[in-house]
């Protein structure tokens, strides 16, 4: 035990020292995630929410032909622009988010009470032109739902018949679980942290010393192998878990600013939520500090480990892209997974939900006996003799 506490001293007081550890544990790794996540977040709400606020401004061509609908979207909050010569140009080069075409026999056709057509000119893959898009097209149903009610009045008949079937939209989801489907990403960044905390640790503390020749002599001494790596990963995951409760917290600070209020939602990342996510991911704490000394063990250079590490570091990623791309239903048996368990249990918290102790401690239960699992085969890795080997 003393040596364990030795080996753990050791390692964390040199590398308290170093700098690019301090960076990439406590300032880089952690707060990235919630310093970039909090710009583009109220980069975008506030770029939608001044472009609803202000006139729909597009080009309109054939404007002539309709003063009575021109007319009515003005009142709507439109602003017609000039016309333009190509409007698909237009669309495609950016220049206008959509463009309004009105054609010549539009007059002919309202006149003989018949459906006149216009045309939306627009390009979907455009992200940031779908509010004027859907502004559009909602002014223009307004304006064709009141023509054809007043065509009926005209004619002795009730507007009800345009709608033999009226629905009733009655929305069970809340601020709080819009909110979760918004901001579901958040779990990858916490994984992220974790990693990103323990990762230079793990590469200097292996392939670091192994480059350094200073592993060669650590192992001649009379003590066991996995007491020396149990001391290793101590330091490891003391690191990973400074890294993941910065950014708890850094993540409690962003919800404090984030707009998301203005959007109808309510973003919850106090205590409560933060005592749950660091309890859940203590598990990932460890297991990613096993794989990452593991990883860094086959290699022979510093420079070699930082690349095997780049690539385990996509593994993380794929709980959230696969949670993003399949409709999954959550099922007892995720919070079995590790990662997919994490993930699955912070989204749920995320959305309003609450974790049972049933599904905290599965989570916990699982994400340990593989943490375990992975610690002895970094234990025996640890037993070879090509380990000490520097070169």
């Amino acid at each position: 035990m003393n040596t364990m506490l030795i080996v753990f001293l050791k390692e964390v007081r040199e590398n308290l020292r170093d700098r690019r550890t301090l960076g990439s544990a406590l300032l880089f790794g952690p707060l990235i995630g919630p310093f970039i996540f909090a710009l583009m977040m109220n980069t975008v709400i506030t770029r939608e929410l001044n472009k609803a606020d202000q006139p729909l401004r597009i080009p309109v061509i054939g404007a002539q032909y309709a003063p009575n609908l021109i007319d009515a979207l003005k009142q709507e909050g439109l602003i017609p622009r000039p016309p333009v010569a190509n409007p698909e140009a237009a669309v495609r080069d950016q220049d206008a988010d959509v463009v309004l075409r009105i054609p010549s026999d539009f007059d002919k056709s309202w006149r003989k009470g018949e459906a006149s057509q216009v045309e939306m000119i627009y390009d979907s893959s455009q992200r940031e032109t779908g509010g004027s898009i859907d502004r559009l097209r909602h002014m223009l149903e307004t304006y064709s739902r009141r023509q054809g009610a007043m065509r009926l009045v005209a004619r002795g008949l009730s507007p009800t018949m345009m709608a033999p079937v009226s629905v009733d939209d009655r929305d069970q989801s809340t601020p709080q679980s819009r909110a979760g489907q918004l901001f579901s990403i958040l779990p990858y960044f916490f994984v992220l942290a974790v990693f990103m905390g323990g990762m230079y640790l793990a590469i200097d503390l292996t392939a670091g010393e192994r480059e350094r020749q200073s592993l060669e002599p650590l192992f001649a001494n009379p003590v066991p192998r996995w007491k020396v790596l149990l001391g290793k990963l101590g330091a490891i995951c003391v690191f990973s878990l400074a890294s993941l409760t910065i950014s708890v917290v850094g993540f409690g600070v962003c919800g404090r600013i984030i707009p998301a209020e203005k959007l109808g939602m309510t973003l919850n990342l106090g205590p409560a939520f933060a005592l749950q996510v660091v309890l859940i991911m203590l598990p990932l704490v460890i297991l990613l500090a096993s794989l990452q000394t593991l990883v860094a063990a086959f290699a022979k250079s510093y420079r070699e480990a930082q690349t095997y590490l780049s690539l385990l570091m996509m593994v993380p990623a794929l709980p959230s892209v696969l949670l993003s791309v399949l409709p999954i239903k959550v099922a007892p048996w995720m919070f079995t997974v590790p990662l997919l368990g994490q993930q699955v249990g912070i989204t749920q918290l995320l959305r309003g939900g609450e974790l049972t102790s049933m599904q905290i401690s599965t989570c916990v239960t699982c994400g340990l006996v593989v943490a375990v699992l992975a610690t002895l085969v970094t234990a025996a890795v640890y037993r070879s003799e090509r380990l000490a080997i520097s070169a």
